[in-house]
């Protein structure tokens, strides 16, 4: 019987597996499964070996948890109303993006998007919602900082603490391990995404992106050694907690991560 939990992460399912990485749920071992079932990119009946207690166990704390995501419609909604009311000009100039003929650019991860005062937006890429809200969201705030160069964690993002094991769980834990099946992807990355290596962190990479102009993160992976499992933490540019609503800051970075792991699916 499962002791229960107050917080479901993917160490937290991975104690209950049998943990024999038989691979029948066609992933390469149990704490991959566990990190797929928080992601959504699983479910527990995918595991043979899960018996049908701990199987209702673990769905009460994960509908718990999915209590916590974004309505993503209805928050896209109210960003529409919101540029209603932009200065585009004004905003565009201030934000690092472009504005012409009522229309403003904006480049992230090397694609230029193009949004309308209607909040519409157009590029030669697909539109997809963990794009259009980050975007959307960093136009409509009201205040805005420029990069300060100092790096902070996501809980000490304002509301980040209330998100950081979703956080955590979708987030930082799916892409180490990406990281420890594929040691090249975060160098790859810099290439694909016009990502920078930086130094000054405790690391053997970190790797420096700009989803949005001015939406500096920091991917920090150590690599295992002997005993000591690896880690991978994602770090924010200080101005990132002015310049983005946290529900669009995690939204962005699971967005980053579901893109990464298709990476890694058909190129590696």
């Amino acid at each position: 019987m499962m002791v229960p939990v107050k917080t479901l992460t993917p160490l937290e399912i991975y104690k209950v597996l049998e943990q024999s990485n038989c691979k029948r749920c066609a992933l390469p071992g149990c704490l991959a499964f566990a990190v797929a079932v928080i992601g959504g990119q699983k479910t527990l009946d995918d595991c043979p070996h899960l018996s049908r207690e701990d199987k209702e166990a673990l769905t009460v704390h994960l509908k718990k948890r999915s209590s916590l995501e974004p309505t993503q419609a209805a928050f896209i909604d109210k960003l529409f109303e919101k540029m209603a009311a932009l200065d585009m000009a004004a905003v565009a100039a201030e934000r690092g993006a472009s504005y012409k003929d009522g229309i403003i650019s904006i480049v992230s991860l090397g694609k230029e998007f193009h949004v309308e005062k209607s909040g519409q937006m157009k590029s030669a890429c697909h539109i997809i919602p963990w794009v259009q809200a980050p975007i959307l969201s960093y136009l409509c705030e009201r205040q805005h900082k420029q990069i300060t160069g100092r790096w902070v964690s996501f809980r000490e993002i304002p509301g980040g603490i209330d998100w950081r094991g979703l956080f955590r769980s979708r987030c930082e834990t799916p892409l180490k391990v990406l990281a420890d099946n594929h040691s090249e992807l975060l160098s790859d990355i810099v290439d694909l995404f016009l990502g920078k290596e930086v130094e000054g962190f405790d690391a053997d990479i970190a790797v420096v992106l700009h989803p949005l102009p001015h939406i500096p993160i920091c991917l920090c992976y150590q690599a295992a050694d002997d005993d000591i499992e690896s880690d991978l933490n994602i770090f924010f540019d200080e101005c990132c907690s002015t310049n983005l609503h946290v529900k669009s800051l995690y939204t962005l970075c699971a967005g980053l991560v579901k893109m990464f792991e298709q990476i890694a699916k058909h190129h590696y």
